[in-house]
């Protein structure tokens, strides 16, 4: 199995190394903040999905809000996958890398607007998880429009609660998402009186950063009883859309085994399906695939002592990975140049914007840095520079993608002009 991260020191002087590259070398080619992916670990997770459900009709969905890099879409395109999208703006992205991509599209999110639905219709997407009555009326009014049909599954509630952050929890009645079970067999009924609308399938998602297969388990048993109830009502239901959501281990301290969580949820998954034929599964990991196959590498700037404290301060700010402002999100971080033993010091790791909440560890156990020294925050491929901003009026990072011993600039670094070439005075 390989390891669950892949930055590894090659050897025992070698500086941390993204597969057979090293990130000093990068860092100093293309200067800091940096984000760097594995494109090699990104595929093995892909493969741990497609071999898990190798037994099942399914098609891997890849969450694009995790990391939509066009080189990222390409590689996932490349080999098969589809894409999860929530956006209009995230399905320009797939149909610039591959036009007939469109056709293993799913279409999410809550608040889709008329523009998007009409990009969808003409792009011939795979399907529309709608998410509210107000949005059937409206996909039901453009498809009619456009005459282009519209293969649609209700994005329901399962009421299946999941331990996760508050902000990324989505399965319950309270929450934004969604359409309450109990209410859905008689949307679906409203849904097939439209002529260009297709009922095809049933979906759900709900959360992120998931560690336990039961809460899916017991999410797909739901939708797996409503799929007969639907057939009952002579309904085509051909698709179940379990969602994403299944977690990774932030803290190295703690076991983690990829290969192992995947097969759980797969069985968690095909039991719940049971016996019900001619369905096909759609799975949408997102921060599963690429959150450890990338890292946000940082220069220290300064080592400052305010009292009993020790800041060291980086070049890479919340602007750049906004993860433990917004969530308190842990990430492991570490020297890339082999520590040569010393002591750990506990520290803060801040960045240099005017944000109190500017910071990336605290009370941090950490080797002694000193200026000019790399580090690299790990775990940070997913939502990382996804949520990055001009915050500061700070230029967002560039990103490399390495494959073997290759190493490939797939995003420059912004410059002052392209942040003012949008804007008039």
């Amino acid at each position: 199995m390989p390891p669950v991260r892949p930055f590894l020191h090659p050897d025992k002087n070698a500086p941390l190394s993204c597969g057979d590259v090293s990130l000093d070398s990068l860092a100093k080619k293309s200067e800091t903040p940096l984000y760097v992916y594995s494109a090699d670990h990104l595929l093995y997770r892909l493969r741990l999905f497609t071999e898990a459900f190798s037994k099942l009709p399914h098609l891997v969905c890849y969450a694009v809000k995790a990391n939509p890099a066009l080189a990222i879409l390409k590689l996932l395109d490349q080999h098969g996958a589809g894409f999860d999208i929530v956006s209009g703006g995230e399905l320009e992205r797939i149909l610039v890398v591959n036009k007939a991509a469109a056709a293993r599209v799913v279409f999410s999110g809550v608040g889709k607007t008329a523009g998007e639905i009409d990009l969808a219709l003409r792009s011939g997407i795979l399907l529309f998880n709608v998410e509210s009555e107000g949005e059937l009326d409206l996909l039901a009014e453009r498809a009619a429009k456009l005459r282009k049909p519209a293969r649609i599954a209700l994005r329901v509630n399962p009421e299946v609660f999941a331990e996760t952050h508050p902000y990324i929890s989505t399965g319950l009645r309270e929450h934004k998402f969604g359409i309450d079970i109990r209410r859905a067999r008689a949307v679906y009924r409203n849904a097939a009186g439209y002529k260009w609308i297709e009922p095809a399938g049933v979906s759900v998602h709900i959360g992120s950063q998931i560690r336990s297969a039961e809460p899916f388990g017991a999410a797909a048993d739901r939708l797996a009883g409503l799929v007969s109830q639907l057939r009952k009502d002579c309904l085509g239901i051909r698709f179940l859309d379990a969602g994403g959501g299944l977690g990774i281990e932030y803290h190295a301290a703690q076991p983690f085994n990829p290969e192992e969580k995947v097969l759980q949820y797969a069985a968690a998954l095909t039991t719940a399906l049971g016996k019900l034929d001619d369905i096909t599964l759609l799975l949408e990991p997102g921060r599963f695939l690429i959150a450890q196959a990338g890292a946000l590498i940082t220069r220290v700037l300064y080592v400052k002592k305010n009292g009993k404290k020790t800041f060291i301060i980086a070049d890479a700010g919340m602007n750049d990975l906004i993860r433990p402002a917004l969530y308190q999100a842990h990430h492991e971080i570490v020297p890339v140049a082999r520590p040569k033993g010393a002591r750990k010091i506990t520290v803060d790791i801040v960045g240099p914007v005017c944000e109190t909440g500017d910071f990336f560890a605290r009370d941090r156990e950490l080797p002694p840095v000193r200026p000019g020294d790399l580090l690299a925050i790990l775990d940070a491929g997913a939502y990382g520079q996804a949520l990055a901003s001009n915050y500061n009026s700070r230029s967002r990072p560039a990103e490399v993608l390495v494959q073997g011993k290759r190493a490939r600039l797939i995003r420059r670094r912004e410059t002052t002009a392209d942040m003012l070439a949008v804007e008039n005075f």
